[in-house]
């Protein structure tokens, strides 16, 4: 994997040597064997996710998840290596990728807005590995347009009840809890609050288990009368939106860090391809046509490169509200890694299309990407209203 973007101004040292701890890792670090090869089983798919976030708990690299204080590597959060580690963890499998992604997205609000308790009691355990964690936010009628939610908690005396349904949720069914977003107010974004549930409370069911073209822990989830204590409110009453927009600020430009590594993997593959397929008495690497594509592939991940990590280093290092960079990052990151992708699979030929080719996976990989943490043209929604808003460095 080349690793010269390392040495932009966005980093320090250290981001360097976790990259090159994280390859060492992956290079040892495999999904079980025919897993690639095949369409995994829903059971298959939860044994290897297990398996990652045990293996990346051993090896240290969890602790990017969490703050130091609870067990983490860095004294906060730092976007840059959370992007780093997805960027690497995604060259190698989309899947160790993930349980890393999930771990960190699932925890985040707990990071950022969570009570002295609640760090306490669940960030050692996302850290160690000894806790799988989840964002519940999506519903049927309430994906990309999040203040439509309809899923209800209600107070009495005794606490919270809950009562609604989650789809798409990432590691439903495996997660040992779940940060869930319910309404508690009127209408709109301000009546929308943010819970703790941890997995085994009564009334929190996994409905259903959802079955998609890049196999990860994916499930629907119904909350009947699911009653959970007044500790588990996270943060304030009415807060639970500003909570996930935060948290989704984080970790939504990192999902543009592991489009890099899909679309770098896809672009050494190509590279690769076209040095050893023979074609016209010669190698396709001697073609224009093929010169003028990786070259074309090799601007676009540079370019999805550097606004993941100015996205970073804004966050990291200025201290700055990222929504639109963060939005842009994701946004150009997927749409890039999707093209680059497609290209190296057309470079491939028939082999391209052929279950179980790494490209081929890839090709699947991405597309979730796309979707997930907000799609495309919700990106583009949230860039526009920050340049209407004057917000930050793009008010007219």
């Amino acid at each position: 994997m080349n690793r010269a973007h390392l040495d932009w101004p966005f980093f320090d040292p250290a981001h360097g040597e976790l990259a090159a701890s994280v390859d060492a890792f992956a290079a040892t670090a495999v999904a079980p064997a025919g897993f690639a090869e095949r369409h995994p089983t829903s059971s298959d798919v939860d044994a290897a996710c297990r398996s990652w976030v045990r293996g990346l708990a051993d090896a240290g690299l969890l602790r990017y998840c969490v703050p130091a204080v609870f067990g983490g590597a860095l004294e906060k959060l730092d976007s840059r290596a959370i992007c780093v580690v997805r960027e690497s963890l995604a060259y190698h499998d989309g899947l160790a990728d993930f349980a890393f992604a999930m771990q960190g997205l699932g925890s985040g609000a707990i990071t950022l807005a969570g009570s002295k308790a609640q760090r306490a009691r669940w960030l050692p355990k996302v850290a160690a590995g000894e806790a799988i964690a989840a964002f519940a936010l999506s519903e049927p009628d309430a994906g990309s347009d999040v203040a439509a939610m309809t899923t209800r908690a209600t107070s009495d005396a005794r606490g919270w009840t809950i009562d609604g349904c989650k789809t798409w949720i990432s590691n439903g069914g495996i997660a040992d809890f779940y940060t869930v977003f319910a309404r508690t107010g009127g209408d709109g974004s301000a009546g929308i609050s943010a819970f703790v549930v941890p997995a085994d409370t009564t009334g929190l069911i996994v409905a259903e288990r959802l079955d998609v073209m890049a196999p990860h822990p994916l499930a629907r989830l119904e909350f009947h009368g699911c009653r959970v204590p007044r500790t588990a409110l996270l943060g304030d009453e009415g807060e639970g939106f500003k909570v996930a927009m935060r948290t989704l600020d984080v970790f939504r430009a990192s999902v543009g860090a592991a489009a890099v590594g899909f679309a770098r993997r896809a672009l050494d593959l190509a590279v690769r391809r076209a040095r050893l397929r023979r074609m016209f008495n010669g190698r396709l690497a001697d073609r224009d046509l093929a010169k003028a594509a990786l070259g074309d592939m090799a601007a676009q991940v540079d370019a999805a490169a550097l606004l993941v990590y100015r996205a970073a280093w804004l966050r990291d290092v200025r201290d700055a509200r990222t929504t639109a960079e963060a939005a842009m990052a994701k946004l150009v990151a997927t749409e890039s890694a999707q093209q680059v992708i497609d290209a190296s699979l057309q470079m491939h030929g028939g082999v391209g299309v052929m279950t179980g080719q790494l490209i081929e996976r890839l090709y699947r990989e991405i597309r979730a990407l796309r979707i997930y943490e907000g799609a495309t043209e919700v990106q583009r929604l949230i860039i526009g209203r920050q340049i209407l808003d004057n917000a930050g460095p793009y008010g007219l």
